[in-house]
């Protein structure tokens, strides 16, 4: 997708993740929530974070893109993630956008205005077709998210033993 973009909509900034580890405490409160992560495997602890992070940082520099940070413009406070990854469906490699934020800023938009900004992104100048989300079927907000961006159920597939819906969209 060429160099990781940084995006910007009206209250937020979609940056990479810092290279030196500074966004960890602020991811903590995200990945960590055991409310939120209710549809992982598990909430991550301080060190599941430290590699969630890493791994993104792998991302940029393997794919040319992973999650971003969702820093507010206002506050220049991390309120979670959002962005493009790899994922595989079956043998098949599809780009997914994917977001998480913070629970006390939940419902409040951020998700779908992050969402929006990398789909455009995405479909415009990244030149991706095709774009899934995979979602639990019992993570309503979430699919909420995916309906308001577009996105409709396509198929379903199992991941760590659970099953997820893919929802998609098309350019």
């Amino acid at each position: 997708m060429g160099g990781i973009p940084v995006l910007e909509t009206e209250r937020l900034r979609l940056r990479p993740f810092a290279a030196d580890l500074s966004d960890l405490d602020a991811m903590v409160p995200v990945l960590g929530d055991p409310v939120s992560m209710r549809f992982y495997p598990r909430p991550f602890d301080r060190a599941g974070v430290r590699g969630w992070i890493e791994r993104q940082l792998e991302r940029y520099q393997v794919d040319g893109f992973g999650l971003s940070a969702i820093e507010e413009l206002e506050t220049e406070e991390v309120l979670g993630d959002c962005g493009p990854t790899v994922q595989y469906v079956g043998d098949e490699a599809f780009v997914e956008l994917g977001w998480h934020v913070r629970r006390d800023r939940q419902r409040e938009g951020i998700a779908t205005e992050a969402g929006a900004a990398w789909r455009d992104h995405c479909h415009g100048s990244a030149g991706v077709v095709r774009l899934i989300s995979l979602i639990r079927p019992e993570n309503v907000a979430s699919g909420r998210v995916a309906r308001k961006l577009g996105f409709s159920p396509w198929r379903e597939t199992v991941r760590d033993d659970l099953t997820h819906v893919v929802w998609s969209h098309e350019r």
